[in-house]
């Protein structure tokens, strides 16, 4: 079987796709994978799709944004000419996006074509329906992205992240709730395996560890609020190990404490599920799929949605409603020490840390990848032709 996959923008659009690659190749190890990512995230695609049990040929193609934010009124959107500006110049890279990939797609060849999310998915999307291959696409956030809202016309199967109930948009006949994909190894660790996790990283058994990350490409405003309380927490014998982000790296790692107990790394590739696993508190954004691997590892965690991110604000009303999570502002937390005393607040209280770890784990899918490659070859084995019928 021959595979298109794509996705781009942030890590939260590629570790599912590394995930259902890896659950399909189980039982195909002759899987021939391209994945399509923008050329922002290539190096970043590259890192993780190295963990890939087949080989996957990684490829770029532009890719306009449609920009629009949810944090300002109706007037600021449209008086802002200099996103006016921006849109109209991305649609001519949409153009030459939908151009590269009918072009890949007859060198390439796929069966079916998966789409994870992200605007590079668009192009691709496009390319499908007009060469009539059969589109799966999957969304991770309870609020559907624009990508998939206007690809899902053109789609044969539709898998989401949270209840169908979520996408009152998407054809009920062919949409199924999932879950997030996300690598078997993130699960429940003993406290035995924790501590030789923490052996392995360097990290004491018995401080706490707080582990801090904005995402792939990092949040200036968390990295910020990390430093003002770092003192505070070093004092109070924490471990902090902060993921700041790869562009952020060199500006910050003049600036954090000189202590060996801080920890400041750009980004991580290879052994995310440990680092998480060992964590007495986990600091996050409000990706669908990092909360899923959150999820599955039960670990306390503390959410600060991006504001200008209306699905990960979404995500993170789910969480707090479930008492499955801490839920800051990036407002909030500019102010004074309050995510330190959100932090602390976890540490010094075991029930309720376990409370919030026992209630985010039940939004745990572990068989969300079996799931998703399960439909994916339920739409290769159809009748040529009758994809047709569904978009």
């Amino acid at each position: 079987m021959r595979l298109l996959c794509a996705g781009g923008g942030s890590g939260g659009h590629v570790t599912p796709v590394l995930a259902v690659i890896n659950e399909l190749a189980k039982t195909d190890p002759s899987l021939e994978v391209m994945f399509v990512c923008d050329k922002a995230f290539f190096e970043q695609a590259k890192g993780l799709m190295a963990h890939a049990t087949v080989p996957v040929e990684i490829v770029t193609v532009p890719a306009g944004k449609f920009r629009r934010y949810s944090n300002i009124s109706l007037y600021q959107k449209m008086i802002d000419l200099s996103t006016h500006g921006k849109n109209a110049v991305d649609l001519f890279k949409l153009m030459g996006g939908l151009s590269k990939s009918i072009k890949l797609f007859q060198r390439f060849r796929p069966d079916v074509v998966f789409a994870k999310g992200g605007f590079v998915c668009l192009p691709v999307g496009y390319a499908a329906n007009l060469l009539k291959i059969p589109l799966v696409i999957h969304d991770s956030d309870a609020r559907p992205g624009l990508t998939n809202r206007l690809l899902a016309g053109y789609a044969s199967r539709i898998a989401t992240g949270m209840p169908v109930e979520n996408y009152p948009t998407y054809k009920k006949s062919i949409t199924t709730q999932t879950g997030v994909p996300i690598g078997d190894k993130f699960r429940i660790y003993s406290q035995a395996e924790q501590g030789a996790l923490r052996s392995r990283l360097g990290l004491a058994s018995d401080r706490p560890v707080v582990v801090i990350t904005g995402g792939g490409l990092g949040s200036m405003s968390i990295n910020r609020a990390i430093l003002s309380g770092s003192e505070r927490l070093l004092q109070r014998g924490v471990q902090i190990y902060h993921i700041c982000g790869k562009n952020n790296y060199n500006k910050l790692r003049g600036l954090v404490p000189k202590d060996e107990n801080y920890k400041l790394v750009p980004f991580v590739y290879e052994n995310m599920h440990e680092i998480l696993a060992v964590a007495d508190v986990v600091v996050a954004r409000g990706s669908a799929t990092f909360m899923q691997e959150l999820a599955a590892l039960a670990r306390p965690t503390i959410m600060i949605p991006a504001k200008v991110l209306g699905d990960q604000v979404k995500n993170a009303e789910i969480y707090e409603r479930a008492n499955a999570a801490v839920v800051l502002s990036d407002d909030a937390i500019a102010q004074g020490d309050t995510l330190v005393l959100a932090i602390l607040e976890l540490l010094d209280n075991p029930d309720y840390s376990a409370s919030i770890s026992t209630a985010l784990h039940a939004f745990a899918r572990p068989d969300a990848a079996t799931q998703v490659a399960k439909l994916i070859l339920e739409v290769v084995a159809q009748p040529k032709g009758s994809h047709e019928a569904v978009s």
